[in-house]
């Protein structure tokens, strides 16, 4: 499978818009290749370099869906709960898009696409939940990746 989104490129940095400085929405997402025998496909974003990416210490979760069709293709810019899925926590305890907000440093975004055998019927996973869930009914992955940096202004210090 490949993970592509239009409004930036694999390694790229995320526009504004979609972050905690913008107007937080999420960002389009397509992709293509899907295997035979898909029942549903899953999305974790994470970051991975929380909160310092000289010394991170955790991975912070920013987006959970679970359930989507396997007929889709893509998930559309501000995307509040897909047509056809579940959307779970993120590590604000919200079932939506949390966009980035890192306190220091470059962050990578890690969106991972998971093409699964059966649907998995969970109500408002967490990433661990759905983790475990989805553990030995993996088809395929894909992976992009975004960058932020807050602004200099906005940027914590101290």
């Amino acid at each position: 499978m490949q993970l592509t989104s239009s409004a930036f490129r694999n390694g790229g940095e995320i526009p504004v818009k979609h972050t905690a400085e913008g107007i937080d929405v999420s960002p389009p997402l397509a992709w293509t290749d899907v295997p035979r025998g898909t029942r549903s496909l899953a999305l974790i974003v994470d970051d991975p370099d929380a909160p310092d990416p000289d010394a991170p210490a955790t991975t912070w979760v920013h987006w959970v869906l679970s359930d989507l069709s396997p007929e889709r293709d893509h998930l559309h810019e501000n995307l509040g709960r897909p047509a056809v899925g579940q959307v779970g926590l993120n590590d604000w305890h919200r079932a939506a898009w949390g966009g980035p907000a890192p306190p220091i440093g470059r962050h990578r975004y890690h969106f991972k696409l998971y093409a699964l055998d059966c649907v998995l019927g969970l109500s408002r996973p967490t990433k661990a939940e759905l983790e475990r869930a989805m553990a030995g009914h993996v088809l395929s992955e894909a992976t992009l990746i975004g960058t932020y940096r807050r602004s200099q202004q906005t940027q914590r210090h101290g």
